[in-house]
């Protein structure tokens, strides 16, 4: 049964929210003054838009700022590594040419008797190889190394032995490269003298045979590279790195004589680019120096706050002058209304403008004047239509007492009677005691109303009764929480509905059935719920019954039928000028629940 009204109240529930959801909103709205709606207008309409529209804007800006800034530092990027590659390449170039010439391979393979032989030998080889003019702009000195003993150190050409000892050409070894880049600070004069930055070319000369130790070594121009970095003028501070230290830079400060310094300013780095060259990781970094977008609005900072100023207070004047037409006029309206006199309409003296309000204030004094001249002669016939509308309603009361229907008083005295004659029992004393408080209170009615905890008395001794009548065939719950004892409702309302659940419900059913009555409150509403696990009813007719008692009148208390539910249900709304929520909800051969709400503000308590 639980289940099944779950399911009728979710789906009743949803349906509620539904309709109610917008009607909500503008109910709440209805609650605010005219001078607060248009405040409200203002910031929906116009300051949160202006907020939100320039935000994006901002942001864009930003993000515009940032992509081209990031595109610059990457032509950057690009553009250093480009001009690095071409001078490693022009001196590999240089290298491969001397790898690949056989004179070269002839001149290091030969062994000279003397020293004549070898300067001879020498001068032959620089005649033909013109060595001077493959040292050029891009290269400061070009060395080969040779094993062999016989030559003389000097010019172009010396012995490995002379430079084993050297950090170049230990990494040189250790890499196993044909060709190999490697950067390093050349302490050959402690002194200072000479003592530079250099970065050199290496070849492996092993083109005609296969186990040569000899190579050349190409020292690129460093300041050529230094220069060329700073003649390009990039619009950014540009790093080329490795291993941490500072190869070259547009640093002007940067001192070819020192040895490489290691790079410090990682959190100043907009743009990395790695690459290779040879052997070697290098690194691009370009710096980011550039205002950024942030800093660019900081500095327009007080034009941005003027717009915005602009943007708003303009409205918010205009707001200010339409809600003065508003609400003057309107208060004008609201204070005639409040001093009215007890027997006349006061008229606004100066009604003002042409639009719907000042209208409403010319239509308000004529209907002043109307009800003026009607006031004296409707006043006493309203008073005495008033009187016979009061004459009627206590007699509807008194016709809706008189429908309860007692038939459930003459079944239980037939069923005390019935076990009195066949049973001679101590129990029938306390039947007979039951009745006589049912007994009472049908015939009491000086008052309509008694107290939630009365009624559930009554209530429970009706069931005490049926129960003394099915047997083990009904079985009963009651739940009434102490914060509704003392709240007032007509009386027999809840016995009504409990009546109804054991005729229609559980009489005609063999199997063991319950009652349930809960009273609770929840939020500002009371809940009376009676709830059975009889026979149900079936689809047509729960439809007829919720029509009945959704258009509860007395003219409906004439007809036949549940004549006692629907009489319950009418003095329900009475109480509450109709407010009171009635839910019937049923299914067939398994239980029907009622269920009432009652606003809290409805009801009175019991006073002390």
């Amino acid at each position: 049964m639980q289940h099944t009204k779950k399911s009728f109240g979710n789906s009743r529930r949803l349906y509620q929210f539904k309709k109610n959801c917008f009607a909500g909103i503008v109910n709440r709205m209805n609650d605010f003054k005219i001078r607060k709606k248009l405040y409200l207008l203002y910031i929906g309409c116009v300051l949160l838009p202006l907020i939100l529209t320039d935000s994006i804007i901002i942001a864009l800006v930003i993000n515009t700022d940032r992509s081209s800034v990031q595109h610059e530092f990457e032509n950057i990027a690009s553009s250093v590594q480009y001009n690095l590659n071409a001078s490693i390449e022009s001196a590999v170039s240089t290298a491969k040419s001397i790898y690949v010439n056989p004179y070269i391979y002839s001149f290091l393979e030969e062994q000279y008797s003397s020293d004549l032989e070898y300067f001879i030998g020498y001068w032959n080889l620089t005649s033909r190889m013109l060595f001077e003019k493959g040292v050029g702009a891009s290269l400061t000195d070009m060395v080969i190394y040779t094993t062999n003993k016989t030559v003389l150190n000097g010019g172009h050409v010396s012995r490995i032995n002379t430079i084993a000892s050297q950090k170049w050409y230990l990494a040189f070894m250790q890499s196993d490269q044909d060709i190999f880049v490697y950067p390093y600070y050349d302490e050959i004069n402690y002194s200072g003298v000479g003592s530079q930055r250099k970065i050199c070319v290496i070849q492996k000369l092993d083109y005609y045979k296969n186990s040569s130790y000899d190579f050349v070594k190409l020292n690129l121009n460093y300041s050529q590279l230094v220069q060329s970095l700073i003649q390009n003028k990039y619009d950014a501070p540009v790093y080329v790195c490795l291993d941490g230290k500072i190869l070259l830079s547009n640093d002007k400060s940067t001192n070819a004589v020192t040895d490489f310094q290691p790079f410090q300013l990682y959190h100043q780095v907009g743009y990395k680019k790695s690459f290779t060259a040879y052997g070697q990781n290098l690194e691009i970094l370009v710096l980011n120096t550039k205002q950024s977008a942030l800093q660019i609005l900081q500095r327009n900072l007080p034009l941005i706050l003027f717009l915005i100023l602009l943007n708003a207070v303009l409205p918010w004047i205009f707001t200010q002058v339409l809600s003065r037409s508003f609400t003057e006029r309107l208060l004008e309206l609201s204070r005639i209304f409040e001093n009215r006199g007890s027997d006349t309409l006061s008229k606004i003296q100066t009604p003002r403008g042409t639009d719907e309000i000042g209208s409403l204030m010319r239509n308000y004094n004529e209907m002043a004047d109307t009800f003026n001249g009607l006031i004296q002669t409707v006043y006493k016939e309203r008073l005495k239509q008033q009187e016979i509308d009061i004459a009627r309603q206590k007699a509807e009361l008194l016709a809706l007492h008189s429908q309860i229907n007692p038939h459930f008083l003459f079944n239980a005295l037939e069923t005390i009677r019935m076990h009195s004659l066949l049973k001679n029992e101590t129990e029938t004393a306390h039947m007979v005691e039951r009745l006589a408080i049912m007994e009472r209170q049908y015939t009491d009615w000086a008052t309509d109303f008694v107290t939630v905890k009365d009624e559930i008395g009554f209530a429970e001794a009706y069931l005490e009764l049926q129960q003394y009548r099915f047997g083990k065939r009904l079985s009963y719950q009651i739940s009434l929480e102490n914060s509704c004892e003392k709240l007032m409702i007509p009386k027999l309302t809840i016995l009504t509905f409990v009546e109804n659940a054991c005729v229609h419900g559980i009489e005609s059913k063999s199997v063991q059935s319950w009652i349930f009555i809960r009273v609770y409150r929840k939020e500002d509403e009371v809940f009376l719920e009676i709830e059975d696990t009889g026979n149900g009813i079936s689809e047509q007719k729960l439809y007829e019954l919720q029509e009945q008692i959704a258009h509860a009148s007395i003219d409906s208390l004439r007809k036949k039928g549940r004549v006692g539910m629907i009489n319950a249900c009418l003095r329900l709304q009475m109480m509450s000028d109709h407010r009171v929520k009635i839910d019937l909800e049923s299914e067939e051969g398994t239980g029907t629940i009622v269920t009432v709400r009652i606003p809290l503000q409805d009801m009175e308590v019991e006073k002390s």
